[in-house]
């Protein structure tokens, strides 16, 4: 049995997976091929050739498939194993995702709104601290956005 299997040196695994994929796509095609122009002995022949030379490609290809680095959620492989489909998987997890950003964004807001209230009600009450609070804020934002008592920091 003849095994040409492409990129066994010092490749990825990845792209060595890959390389294996390709030839198993290649013997398939080449089968159809031999099936649809069958013409006899010959044919059965090419056939039987190259379908002892797929059956080693995948077996190869299945135990190199150990060696691959994969890291599927658990949730994705039980999403697939319930018969959905993993791009509304994926739809649904980036709706997710900015969801939680916009959640996060709007806490961010409301903390930097308080901050800059607490800013300008610390100057009106102790307007000696005006350039304390200044300093502070200068200190926690490379732009602050503060007015205080209308004039900017």
């Amino acid at each position: 049995m003849e095994e040409p299997l492409r990129g066994r040196g010092s490749e990825a695994p990845g792209a060595i997976a890959a390389d294996q994929i390709k030839d198993v796509i290649q013997d398939l095609f080449q089968i159809q091929s031999a099936t649809h122009g069958y013409a006899g002995p010959q044919t059965q022949q090419e056939l039987v050739r190259l379908i002892t030379r797929l059956v080693g490609f995948l077996s190869t290809l299945s135990k190199d498939a150990s060696t691959l680095q994969t890291r599927i959620p658990p949730e994705i492989i039980d999403y697939v194993d319930e018969g959905r489909n993993p791009d509304i998987y994926t739809r649904e997890f980036v709706e997710l995702v900015q969801k939680g950003n916009q959640y996060l964004k709007g806490k961010s807001d409301a903390f930097t709104g308080f901050r800059d209230a607490l800013a300008d009600e610390i100057t009106k009450a102790w307007p000696d601290m005006k350039k304390d609070v200044e300093n502070v804020l200068q200190d926690k934002a490379a732009e602050p956005a503060v007015k205080l008592n209308g004039t900017s920091t």
